[in-house]
Formats: C-alpha cells, sequence, structure tokens
C-alpha cells in the first residue's frame, strides 16, 4: 500500500508510505518459517530417496533420519496450508490481492523486466512493478502446486485421482521436487531484493516504512 503525504511545511516533501497490517505480518512470517522447514526436511527426505547413502547417514548419525524428517515435513506442511488459506481469504476479502497485485498485462512485465536487466527499473516504496506482481502470483501458484502434488504422494490410494491429475506417483515427487525448487528461486531473489531495499523489511517488521519518492518509469502500470 502506497500512501503520499505531504507535510504542512513548504520545505517538507512528500513521502511514499509502506505499510503492512498486523494480520499480513503475521502471515508472511509464519509461512516463511513454514517453508523454511519444509525446505529443510524435505531436503532431507530427497536426500535419502534420491540418491542418499543410508549406510554413511546412519553411521554418522545412529538413525537414518527418515522418519523424523517426514513429521517435521507433515507438521510444518499443516501449518503452510492452515497460514496460507488464512492469508488467501484475507488477501481478496480486503482486497490486498486486487489493490497490491493486479493490473498486470504482459505488456508492462517485458517492459519492467527489460528495465530491470538493465538496472534501470525504478523502485517505489509501497507499490508493486510488473516483474514483482508476476512473481508473486507465481509462488502462491507454486506452493499450491508443491502441496497438492505432496498430498499426492503422501496419500497416493486415497487420493489417486490428484495423484492420476500429476501423472503418476512417480511424476508427482518430480513435480514436487521441482515445486520446491521453484520457491527456493524466489527466496533467493526476494532476499536480494530486500537488500537492496532494506526499508521493505523495516516494513514488514514493524508495520510501517516511509522514503523519499523516486522517478518512474512511464508507460502503463
Amino acid at each position: 500500500m502506497t500512501v503520499h503525504v505531504t507535510a504542512p511545511m513548504a520545505e517538507s516533501a512528500a513521502r511514499d508510505i509502506q505499510l503492512h497490517p498486523l494480520s499480513r505480518r503475521l502471515m508472511h512470517w509464519i509461512n516463511a518459517a513454514a517453508i523454511l522447514v519444509m525446505i529443510g526436511s524435505g531436503w532431507r527426505i530427497y536426500d535419502l530417496t534420491l540418491g542418499g547413502d543410508l549406510t554413511v547417514t546412519e553411521a554418522i548419525s545412529n538413525d537414518d533420519g527418515l522418519v523424523n524428517a517426514l513429521l517435521w515435513h507433515f507438521a510444518a506442511m499443516w501449518v503452510l496450508v492452515i497460514n496460507l488459506l488464512v492469508y488467501l481469504v484475507v488477501g481478496i476479502v480486503s482486497g490486498h490481492f486486487r489493490r497490491d497485485f493486479l493490473p498486470v498485462s504482459p505488456r508492462a512485465v517485458v517492459r519492467d523486466l527489460f528495465a530491470a536487466l538493465r538496472f534501470r527499473l525504478d523502485h517505489r516504496l509501497g507499490e508493486y512493478n510488473a516483474v514483482q506482481k508476476v512473481f508473486y502470483w507465481g509462488v502462491l501458484a507454486a506452493i499450491l502446486v508443491t502441496i497438492l502434488s505432496g498430498l499426492s504422494i503422501w496419500k497416493p490410494v486415497q487420493l489417486q485421482w490428484l495423484t492420476w491429475l500429476f501423472g503418476g506417483y512417480e511424476f508427482a515427487r518430480v513435480v514436487h521436487f521441482f515445486g520446491m525448487a521453484v520457491i527456493v528461486a524466489f527466496l533467493v531473489v526476494h532476499v536480494a531484493l530486500t537488500i537492496l531495499v532494506p526499508k521493505t523489511l523495516v516494513a514488514m517488521v514493524l508495520g510501517h516504512a516511509s522514503d523519499t519518492p523516486h522517478s518512474r518509469n512511464g508507460g502503463e502500470r
């Protein structure tokens, strides 16, 4: 959310303000924690089932680690599912998705992508450019696909129709793995952008951050 505030005094410049309500901040950090636990435990599971050496693992820890990894994975899964559902409902009802992530057009995405590649993409605190909008919609889709493919792996008999939609058990495991890879890629980009614009982290922690406005690229938003 961007708010332009003009101070009463003539010498005070208008400032861009980013606001995040407490509910959004809580859901953001709960999602982040759940995803990190799922990535860590999921990697442990895949390391044991895709090329992992059980003999070496048992020699190091006296346990193959699979049971504990599965327990952590399922616990984090339910936290992620419930929190994500709440986030989607609140985002739709509050208008957060419509206001901050829409509209987005192919023309705007191409323009902002080329500007970003040339390091000429202007950033305005509290306003998402077209590339960021596509990234956020993409990671939401990746999380949803990863959850559904995970369910099809977990209950391939009870949810055989879902497993069938993913092309069978083995292909569902591949989809689940690459879904995780997409989420990891998003996190890397997300953290990199936060380092470049640290005030976005301030807003997500404290709920409020402000900055002097920057010039914008012309054209459609």
